[in-house]
């Protein structure tokens, strides 16, 4: 299996390093978690550390984002690999990404919805015309859903530090 070229490498023996602590290295642990996922073709468990990645607790001029940035691209390119089902399993990541940004609580929630919307938007570009990864119209019609537009026009995209 290839690797993600938009992911660090993973290592089997990574230890969990971080603790408590959400900053860069639970961000970079997130990342080549889910380096390690896709290698052993899991990628809704790819997508799901993806996920985590972007709940670090950090702002786009942190450093350790010139080096791996916010992981839009790692993200568009797993679901380009993968919405033919041939590397395993994958869910509905469009749908997948519209509950986590409508259901989200607790610290940074603002930053963190941002993330989840750019990610619906990724999502949406790259799975949206096959139709088989509908939206939740159920939600959107019962809870009154805005979908945002995209803050880049679907391209990967930065959300700056809302609240720390």
């Amino acid at each position: 299996m290839t690797s993600c070229p938009h992911l660090p490498d993973y290592d089997p023996a990574l230890p969990k390093r971080h603790g408590p602590d959400r900053g860069a290295v639970f961000y970079l642990d997130a990342l080549a978690f889910a380096q390690g996922y896709w290698v052993e073709r899991k990628p809704a468990q790819a997508i799901l550390q993806i996920n985590k990645a972007f709940s670090a607790d950090l702002c786009d001029g942190d450093q350790i984002l010139e080096t791996w940035p916010w992981p839009y691209a790692a993200l568009d390119w797993i679901l380009k690999r993968s919405a033919d089902g041939g590397h395993g399993f994958l869910g509905n990541p469009v749908r997948h990404f519209q509950h986590l940004a409508t259901r989200m609580s607790g610290s940074r929630k603002e930053v963190r919805i941002a993330h989840a919307w750019e990610c619906f938007h990724v999502a949406k570009r790259v799975l949206g015309q096959r139709g088989d990864f509908p939206l939740d119209g159920r939600q959107i019609a019962r809870e009154g859903i805005f979908i945002p537009r995209p803050r880049c026009g679907g391209k990967f995209s930065a959300v700056a530090c809302i609240s720390r």
